[in-house]
């Protein structure tokens, strides 16, 4: 089925804006709907349009980039002809896909813009990784945009309700409850969204089927597709990046879910795994949420890099990895979720899709983090002991730094934002309970159900 994605308005404001002064590089993980999103745009938009497939095109494709491009009349006149068809003055669409596997490309996209005869749109995954940039010069006159899997207002509208999503953005901006209803409602949905994920071949084939097991077998597949990449393209450390991939379900299981080094091995330090974790973050395969030791506006200043989350970047998929071992049937995170049985804030589904959720909204991921310590009081120079504070997300609203708190809908104290709100005080905006109830307004704190984190 055809999915409708919001990064389709992207692409129109960047061809009505960009008039072919620039190329548009679509990056995002693989399987996300790069290539299928651009081919759409061509079809739609233009008179006519050519996908160059660098994964799978020949020798042929590649020697043009390499031999033809000082006359570019014939380039064109020879490109049309390969691929049987017209290309029209500012009216054509050229793809360069998977243009990862063939550098050069990119960098010949300088030329190709000054030209002026054409659009240039880019797809591409890894792409900042040192193989995929090797001896190249990145052209400027590229426009990047990162493409992520289906938010939560997607898959409703794959699921046919194109009516839900902005209602509960009015009550998100009023402060309104949804009503029962509708909460319930929403919250099978979003359950449903939590299972299924946001990878465009599993939200297709459950909006046809309703079938969690058919979903679950095309997660797999990108599972393994993953595993492949790591052993094509981390060449020299890619049994760490396996490493730290099959412990990201294990670590999030966690009650702080910060990413324990010593599970990797007893030596293992944060310079050595550094470029392990960068590549994972790179194929946007993970979402990295660092801690910041001062809430700041400028949360970047302030990171302990030491320390971090690791977010599987599909909620979906991360349901998948963590039992990857079982068939479908013996997958009991399905069942628990569906039934509403599981302890979700200590578990790890709850807080991802919130983290994918932010992402979506580009948020940079910054958590808070502080163990037990003594300090001496002031006006008694005792010793006094302070415990330990956590802040599941840090996130900039209105100028201000908002802690962002995600529990379940058994929770009964939330100890940990109110001292982190009495300690740092006129510093901080707005916080936020996310959880599995409807809205609601308590002391000065905001209560969200989760399907409300897109409007985060």
């Amino acid at each position: 089925m055809e999915l409708e994605r919001k990064a389709y308005s992207k692409l129109v404001e960047w061809k009505e804006t960009s008039k072919g002064s620039t190329a548009l590089l679509i990056n995002g993980a693989r399987r996300v709907g790069k290539s299928h999103l651009a081919e759409e745009f061509g079809k739609r938009e233009y008179e006519s349009y050519i996908i160059l497939d660098f994964a799978q095109d020949g020798k042929s494709i590649r020697s043009m980039f390499e031999d033809d491009m000082e006359d570019l009349d014939f380039f064109f006149s020879k490109l049309s002809a390969l691929k049987t068809t017209k290309l029209h003055k500012r009216r054509s669409l050229i793809i360069l896909d998977e243009v990862q596997c063939f550098p050069l490309a990119r960098q010949r996209i300088k030329a190709l813009v000054a030209d002026g005869r054409y659009d240039y749109i880019e797809t591409g995954s890894l792409l900042s990784i040192k193989a995929n940039v090797k001896d190249i010069l990145i052209p400027s006159e590229e426009v990047r945009f990162t493409l992520n899997p289906l938010d939560f207002e997607e898959f409703l509208w794959a699921m046919g309700d194109r009516a839900s999503a902005e209602y509960l953005e009015a009550c998100f901006r009023n402060r309104k409850q949804v009503g029962d209803q509708i909460h319930k409602n929403m919250m099978n949905r979003f359950r449903e969204y939590m299972l299924v994920g946001g990878m465009p071949g599993a939200v297709s084939i459950y909006a046809e089927t309703k079938d969690f097991a058919a979903a679950d077998l095309i997660k797999r597949s990108i599972l393994d597709l993953y595993r492949d990449d790591i052993t094509k393209f981390a060449a020299g450390y890619e049994r760490k990046v396996v490493s730290i991939f099959d412990q990201i379900p294990s670590q999030l299981s966690k009650k702080e879910k910060k990413f324990s080094l010593s599970s990797l091995g007893k030596d293992a330090r944060s310079r050595t795994y550094e470029d392990a974790f960068m590549w994972l973050a790179d194929g946007m395969i993970v979402n990295q949420c660092f801690n910041a030791t001062d809430p700041t506006v400028g949360l970047s200043m302030n990171l302990d890099q030491t320390t971090l989350k690791c977010y599987m970047a599909d909620t979906g998929l991360l349901v998948t990895h963590a039992l990857f071992d079982k068939d479908y049937s013996e997958n009991l995170i399905y069942r628990s979720i569906l039934l509403d049985k599981i302890n979700i804030n200590e578990g790890m589904i709850m807080e991802n899709a919130v983290a994918q959720a932010l992402r979506a909204n580009r948020h940079k991921l910054f958590f808070y983090s502080q163990s037990r310590t003594s300090k001496e009081d002031p006006e008694t120079r005792e010793s006094v002991i302070e415990n330990a504070v956590e802040i599941d997300f840090l996130i900039i609203r209105d100028g201000k730094v908002c802690p962002v708190e995600v529990k379940s809908s058994r929770y009964n104290k939330h100890s940990s934002l109110d001292k982190f709100s009495k300690r740092f005080g006129k510093r901080i905006g707005q916080p936020y309970i996310i959880y599995t109830k409807d809205l609601r307004v308590d002391g000065g704190m905001i209560f969200i159900p989760i399907y409300m984190s897109m409007f985060l």
